[in-house]
């Protein structure tokens, strides 16, 4: 062989196996699927088809499943959960022979609900009489199942999967990281199972799920038995943010899978840096495996490499003549959702004197522009606001004909303004800078003269793992008329 041979073989050498190193062309290390506060997701894949849904906390109707059929391109396609049972957190999505099961804890146990198809229908939720949270399923070859819970612990579950068949036991006491790593608390949360060439693969969070911005981490073990002893892997963290410089922060709470072609992926969550009160985001990023057994991601996991966000949230403008709600809306407050009416043409919402009944809908925009049409009647208040929670939201609101403003939930701030014929309210977010708007007809709008800057309303500032989404609000003795609500991004 000659020299110039030679070399053109080896340049050739280095390129396929640096190839073979690399994801495939175009995909980037990390992919936000969805933006805004889509936390503690949970994966299943029917074929060529993926299902996912993430914590709903107590929105109702909650456990909103999207569908996809490459990762990156996402759709709601209903909710599995049409009542309320109580704050609903990470659930675990499992495809177990025929059927679909959804395990979720709430109201200081854990519950499942049943379909055929992800698309549903629903069963009503079934009460496992189980403490703990984030549940996790696995189902051995030979059919027995198992139900792990968070701080290690697991609970062997009847063969239909709908009860329990004893009692939880602590079987994996988690991975020792550094002293001196910045972390929320040890925390082991999470526990999500996979079977793989004869291991149980346990891949649980630790560190704490906000805090601070290197707090949230993903880790795994393996096991040939599922109920251990386990052996935590030597790739731990497989996913961590180690800098505050990182486009998400606090990533974590992973679940492993593989597409129908058998490349294997990581799903989890992360707060994107300096966007905290919009929650914590969807990420999907591949992973491979090594040749003992162990999965990591195929970046340099101190790096985040390359990074790609898709707008799959999209908020629609509505003016509620369909048959139903799209889904894009839940509620919030006491008796909201039982509380709604489409009629006419129009959303009619009864209010309560004891709290705020709040319809609202999940933002991934930074900037964005919402209004919505007003009719009162009797003794109740209303208002267009960016909402956290029944105590905390900012905006504008009317009663008795005369507009306000709303600043960490009290009312009024600024001046209250006498405007008898106002029937439309607007407000306008620019990078948590908000301001209000009031009008007549929707077409001339009145700023009102205060404004406010609401980076602050967070989980680190106020707890409560929310974030701040669109929302409309009602309060009083009296019935709020909802429609012509308008929407459209600003970025």
């Amino acid at each position: 062989m000659s020299i110039t041979a030679f070399l053109i073989f080896l340049c050739f050498s280095l390129l396929s196996g640096r190839a073979a190193q690399e994801p495939s062309a175009g995909s980037p290390s990390i992919q936000a699927v969805l933006r805004g506060d889509y936390a503690d997701p949970t994966i299943v894949r029917a074929g060529g088809d993926f299902y996912m849904t993430h914590s709903s906390y107590t929105y109702t109707p909650g456990l909103l499943v999207w569908h996809s059929k490459d990762l990156k391109h996402w759709e709601r396609v209903c909710h599995a959960l049409h009542k309320f049972i109580g704050d609903v957190w990470a659930p675990d999505f499992v495809h177990y022979k025929d059927k679909f099961y959804i395990y979720f804890p709430a109201a200081g146990t854990n519950w499942v609900v049943t379909a055929d198809r992800p698309e549903g229908p629903w069963n009503e939720p079934g009460d496992l009489h189980l403490r703990g949270i984030d549940p996790g399923h696995i189902a051995t070859p030979d059919g027995k199942r198992y139900l792990y819970v968070d701080s290690g612990r697991v609970v062997e579950l009847a063969p239909d999967g709908l009860s329990v068949a004893g009692e939880p036991r602590r079987v994996y006491d988690g991975w020792t990281y550094p002293e001196d790593w910045i972390v929320e608390g040890f925390y082991s949360e999470s526990p999500k199972l996979t079977y793989k060439d004869g291991y149980y693969y346990l891949t649980t969070a630790q560190g704490g799920t906000a805090g601070p911005s290197t707090s949230h981490m993903v880790v795994s073990a393996r096991s040939k038995n599922p109920l251990g002893p386990w052996e935590n892997s030597p790739f731990n963290p497989i996913v961590r943010t180690w800098s505050r410089a990182e486009k998400y922060w606090s990533k974590g709470h992973g679940t492993i899978f593989a597409d129908a072609a058998g490349q294997w992926y990581i799903i989890y969550h992360g707060y994107e840096n300096g966007y905290a009160p919009l929650g914590r985001n969807t990420l999907i990023e591949p992973i491979e495996w090594t040749k003992d057994g162990w999965f990591k991601t195929v970046r340099d996991p101190k790096t985040e490499g390359s990074r790609r966000s898709f707008k799959n949230i999209t908020i629609e403008s509505d003016d509620f003549s369909g048959p139903a709600l799209k889904l894009q809306w839940q509620f919030s407050g006491p008796g909201a959702f039982e509380s709604h009416a489409l009629k006419d043409g129009t959303l009619k919402l009864t209010a309560s004197s004891d709290d705020y009944r709040v319809l609202h809908s999940t933002i991934g925009d930074h900037s964005y522009e919402a209004s919505v049409k007003l009719g009162l009647e009797g003794d109740v208040e209303a208002g267009l606001v960016a909402y956290y929670n029944n105590k905390i939201f900012a905006g504008v609101g009317t009663k008795d004909g005369a507009v306000f403003g709303y600043a960490k939930g009290v009312s009024p701030f600024g001046p209250t303004i006498k405007v008898p014929a106002v029937k439309y309210l607007k407000i306008r977010m620019v990078e948590f800078d908000l301001q209000f708007f009031h009008s007549q007809d929707g077409k001339a709008w009145t700023p009102c003269p205060n404004s406010l800057e609401v980076s602050g309303y967070h989980q680190n500032m106020l707890g409560g793992f929310s974030s701040l989404k669109v929302g409309i609000l009602v309060k009083g003795k009296g019935t709020v008329t909802i429609d012509d609500f308008k929407y459209r991004a600003l970025n």
